[in-house]
């Protein structure tokens, strides 16, 4: 398979402006991209993407442990559902057709004061239909979030922070509550409520976290200890991340992808590990049983998209060590003997990586370099994401 990757990436052309103009007329026909990723990196790329094509596929860490989702998982010990909303969002349809009072609504947050009243206030008067977000939502929407904000605030605890929460999470976290704990069928309806021009899920619906051992001997759980954004960033590098079935201590755990999220890998017509925090974003997504064997029996090219600039979870890594990193994680256990990286796409003339670039290590192991215009002038010191979007569509 890799010469088969290999000729078609030597033939294609970057930008391709005929596969780009085809996928921007018919984007309902466009390519099955899928992510592994977390976070809001791809927010952006995301919403380029969705101009496309409407099937790519984003599987999402549900392993987070900071933000708006902290007090939803410690109230109802569920998974976090901050990033699959941020995704939902990202690629929802925000034309006329695509329900943009509920669209309004997903992304509000209950922010106190003002002459809208104290959140609970205000969440109270969502259920009744009388706040002017929901009021402005039509029939039967308006009605299935009632009911979805009705669970979560019979199950709310007392004393439940709801300053600054996101409405799209409360709705979620109802639906979950609704469902008998069960993620899919909430964000099947959600995606339907704000019509998504993809496919978005959880990798596993389990409620676990992340623990890492660090280079120094010490371990560290919950995945917003490790970000740098919420803590004081890590001082020893990873050496290794695991998943836990508590946040304070680790306890070793296990999680399974189910075969609906094996069937979206394998038939997928690319596959990329997007820029993003390298280890609670990317890494987190492959840690579950049967991930790697599915990429392993994926028929298309597997492509990683480094970080430019510093990543506070990767101290002193380049763009080589952690292609080899990602190898490792993608290697393990089930994903041996298998595809499961072809290329890394970089910018070497404009883009600022962490030295030294891919050389003859990934060379031995088959896996090739596409250097190609990534970094506008406009998006220095990111990637251009029409650019990227442009890039992974030619190379379908």
């Amino acid at each position: 398979m890799a010469e088969k990757y290999l000729h078609i990436c030597r033939k294609a052309i970057l930008p391709d402006p005929v596969k780009l103009a085809r996928h921007l007329k018919s984007p309902e026909l466009g390519p099955r991209i899928l992510f592994f990723s977390g976070g809001t990196a791809l927010a952006g790329i995301s919403r380029e993407l969705k101009r496309y094509t409407h099937n790519s596929i984003h599987l999402v860490t549900p392993f987070d442990s900071g933000g708006s989702s902290a007090m939803l998982r410690k109230a109802f010990g569920m998974p976090s559902i901050g990033d699959l909303r941020s995704r939902l969002i990202a690629l929802a349809d925000e034309n006329v057709t695509g329900n943009p009072e509920v669209y309004r609504l997903f992304t509000h947050r209950l922010v106190p004061g003002g002459n809208r009243g104290d959140p609970l206030t205000r969440l109270d008067l969502m259920i009744r239909g009388k706040e002017p977000l929901v009021a402005a939502v039509p029939n039967p929407m308006r009605r299935l979030i009632r009911n979805q904000l009705g669970y979560f605030r019979e199950a709310m605890p007392d004393d439940f922070d709801l300053d600054g929460a996101s409405t799209g999470n409360l709705i979620l976290a109802g639906g979950y509550l609704n469902n008998h704990k069960h993620l899919d069928p909430i964000i099947f309806l959600f995606s339907k409520l704000v019509n998504v021009l993809g496919t978005v899920r959880a990798v596993v619906n389990n409620d676990l976290h992340l623990a890492a051992r660090l280079e120094d001997g010490s371990c560290i759980t919950g995945q917003h200890r490790l970000t740098g954004k919420e803590t004081a960033p890590l001082r020893s590098p990873i050496r290794e991340l695991l998943l836990s079935g508590q946040l304070d201590e680790y306890v070793p755990a296990t999680a399974e992808i189910r075969k609906k999220n094996r069937r979206l890998i394998e038939g997928a017509e690319l596959i990329c590990y997007p820029p993003g925090s390298f280890y609670t974003s990317l890494i987190a997504n492959l840690l579950p049983d049967r991930v790697g064997a599915a990429i392993a029996s994926a028929d298309c090219p597997k492509i990683y998209i480094p970080n430019l600039g510093h990543d506070p979870e990767q101290i002193g890594m380049s763009v080589e060590s952690s292609a080899l990193t990602l190898l490792e994680y993608l290697n393990a256990g089930d994903g041996a003997g298998g595809e499961v990286l072809n290329y890394i796409l970089i910018d070497s003339k404009r883009g600022k990586y962490p030295l030294p670039l891919p050389g003859a290590a990934l060379k031995k192991r088959g896996i090739e370099v596409i250097d190609t215009r990534l970094v506008s002038n406009e998006s220095a010191p990111l990637y251009d994401r029409k650019l990227l979007v442009a890039a992974l569509l030619s190379l379908t």
